[in-house]
């Protein structure tokens, strides 16, 4: 079984061997996570409408308006996610592979590249997990979260074996996390105070230490657990 503590040790270690490298990684990372946040806008549609009736514009005004905003948030919703898949998918895989080599060997930057290396695949398998996880988090947010962790190694998992197909690189992730998703989970939870620390710095913390320590983490966890796998 492997310890929490030992993970992170390796992590740490591997952070401080290659900081600023990580540090730029894993800022790249989080921008493309914080980026799927952007498709909650149309959610306050009704309260444009109000406020556009309520600067005088007549019903026919207020539809023409609403429409021109409808239509240009699918548009802009259609351009992002295909930016999203064909893009920033392999970027994220790219960056995964930086970390994970990070652990056990010199790297470069040119290791962002590498989610673009079997390309279809990869677009292929990354979208599969990001469709799963949202049907998973439409049923309710625990189950979700659940498969998340489930689907944790699906990166590391695509860069090492190339010849698994998508839906079977999903499944050894799967396979690989059974038993170790409450212990991923607890050790999530370690860095609880870097990031209220982060919160009290506006987050400067998390961009120059915790977010590569927490992902360094996590490319350790991976070769710890294909250690204990072989």
């Amino acid at each position: 079984m492997w310890s929490i503590a030992e993970v992170k040790k390796t992590g740490k270690i591997a952070l401080k061997k290659n900081y600023w490298g990580c540090v730029l990684v894993s800022l790249i990372l989080s921008i493309l996570t914080a980026g799927s946040a952007m498709s909650g806008t149309s959610s306050s549609l009704s309260q444009t409408a109000d406020k556009l009736e309520q600067m005088g514009l007549n019903s026919s005004e207020v539809l023409a308006v609403m429409a021109f905003i409808v239509s240009f948030a699918l548009i802009f919703s259609i351009i992002w996610t295909a930016m999203r898949i064909f893009l920033l998918n392999p970027l994220e895989i790219g960056c995964h592979s930086y970390l994970k080599e990070n652990i056990v060997d010199e790297v470069t930057l040119n290791r962002l590249g590498d989610g673009f290396a079997n390309y279809k695949r990869i677009v292929l398998t990354v979208f599969l997990r990001d469709l799963f996880l949202g049907l998973w988090f439409c049923l309710l947010f625990i189950p979700g979260l659940v498969k998340s962790y489930s689907y944790m190694m699906v990166p590391y998992i695509l860069l090492d074996d190339p010849e698994l197909k998508g839906t079977e690189a999903i499944t050894r992730s799967r396979q690989m996390m059974n038993g170790n998703k409450w212990r991923a989970f607890m050790m999530d939870l370690s860095f609880i105070g870097w990031w209220l620390l982060s919160l009290l710095t506006c987050g400067l913390v998390g961009v120059l230490y915790s977010t590569p320590y927490r992902l360094s983490a996590k490319a350790a966890l991976y070769h710890e657990l294909k250690r204990n796998a072989g």
